[in-house]
């Protein structure tokens, strides 16, 4: 995978993500906003080596695809997943889980939410460093 530079993203349409809901650095490029027609959202997302966003839920159906490197998933109550690049993950309405790169590598997603009307994201705690490090 490329290494990327904050200025380099923002020259390709990212933007940083809000801080309070991740724990180190990520950036959002969004394709797809929700409105009176379109009932989705869809945005890449990259994550630096070992970022990760808090735990959460949401009203519909998530959508990941991982684009670039390794994704690391986890539902609340089961292990921690690596998805790799190519890998589809289907969150179900309100489960409570996170999503982050691994330790050492980058990583890509797109993320598309359904049925926005249903509500878009519920943020919740951060991930500890221990959930985040167990052994995958």
């Amino acid at each position: 995978m490329k290494s990327y530079t904050g200025e380099q993203l923002i020259a390709e349409g990212y933007k940083p993500a809000p801080a309070e809901y991740f724990t180190g650095k990520a950036y959002l490029k969004s394709f797809v906003q929700p409105d009176d027609n379109t009932n989705c959202i869809i945005s890449d997302v990259l994550f630096e080596p070992g970022t990760r966003n808090n735990w959460h839920t949401h009203g519909s159906n998530q959508i990941l695809m991982i684009k670039e490197g390794t994704c690391y998933y986890q539902e609340e109550g089961k292990p921690v997943q690596k998805i790799e690049a190519g890998g589809v993950i289907n969150i179900l309405p309100g489960v409570k889980h996170w999503h982050g790169a691994s330790p050492d590598t980058a990583m890509i997603h797109t993320a598309i939410g359904i049925n926005t009307e249903k509500g878009i994201v519920n943020w919740l705690e951060p991930v500890t460093d221990e959930q985040y490090k167990t052994e995958v």
